[in-house]
């Protein structure tokens, strides 16, 4: 069973990337979940397109009593709902389990940022005479200058890049396709790493991607998290911070400068405002700071 469960999920997998275009990271984390709740259903002999609603909230339960994080148990959620919409889709069975189940509500994260005299250190950090140190150094400023998903980024290639017209093409979550401006920071640090480092990376291999590694391969994107984990602490910057922390930087510092939030949107490749909105409340808390340290009734205690 356990066998015919795992390759139920697999061919799920593959039609679901098919039709969403989902990352492979979403893709293991649904494959994950599918797992767990089969092996949960092993002991009662019930194969997991034929799990009923009451299965599922057995399942619920259980995980509610290990107290997993509820974050965790809206994911898994998800993925027993695709995944059962896709079983009646596909005639594996005639009704949908997961039809009374609700997804639970949770509360929007406020996204982890950085203050932009902490960015201008992490960008200042990598030494540009090193042929790696140049290639990190375009990242980070790329990423902090475009607000690209780490996926994004290391997925790059030379054709999506135009120092020409200072613009970034992007190939987004379900193939939506944006363009995005570099600015010339970026677009400076862009056509040096071009001359000089890229060539050295590659060693006369011909590949398309932009980034690549030692191997002149495309980079893992764990491997940019600990190139940036360095710089971090290089530069002193105690905070736990990743590549997505660029991302929030970057439309956080947009929205403090002024820039209208459905621009901010349409840069980040958000389908929907609403996912957007999240960093209005970074931007707000730090405009109060602000307004409480310099306003004149604020500071003399009026």
């Amino acid at each position: 069973m356990l066998k015919k469960n795992l390759q139920q999920i697999e061919q799920f997998l593959d039609r679901f990337w098919a039709e969403r275009g989902v990352s492979q990271h979403s893709l293991d984390a649904y494959r994950s979940d599918l797992l767990r709740f089969g092996e949960f259903l092993l002991p009662k002999q019930v194969p997991l397109p034929d799990a009923t609603t009451e299965h599922i909230k057995q399942y619920l339960a259980q995980r509610q009593e290990q107290q997993l994080a509820k974050t965790s148990t809206a994911r898994c959620l998800s993925a027993l709902r695709a995944f059962y919409r896709d079983c009646l889709a596909n005639k594996l069975r005639e009704d949908d389990p997961m039809a009374t189940i609700k997804q639970p509500k949770l509360p929007k994260p406020i996204p982890k940022t950085i203050s932009e005299e902490q960015v201008e250190r992490l960008l200042s950090e990598p030494n540009q005479e090193d042929t790696l140190e140049l290639r990190d150094a375009a990242m980070l400023e790329l990423l902090y200058a475009t607000g690209l998903r780490v996926s994004e980024l290391v997925s790059l290639e030379l054709d999506q890049v135009s120092l020409r017209q200072g613009v970034v093409r992007i190939v987004g979550k379900g193939g939506k396709e944006r363009l995005v401006p570099m600015g010339e920071p970026a677009m400076a640090l862009m056509l040096k790493y071009l001359s000089l480092s890229r060539p050295q990376l590659l060693s006369g291999v011909n590949s398309d991607v932009l980034f690549p590694s030692k191997r002149g391969l495309m980079m893992q994107r764990q491997t940019f998290w600990h190139r940036i984990k360095l710089y971090a602490l290089r530069a002193g910057i105690s905070l736990d911070i990743s590549a997505h922390t660029l991302r929030h930087a970057f439309a956080t510092h947009l929205l403090n400068h002024g820039a209208d939030l459905r621009v901010v949107q349409l840069l980040l490749g958000h389908s929907d405002l609403s996912t957007t909105q999240i960093y209005t409340h970074v931007a707000q808390a730090r405009l109060q700071k602000i307004h409480e340290q310099h306003h004149p009734r604020e500071t003399n205690g009026v």
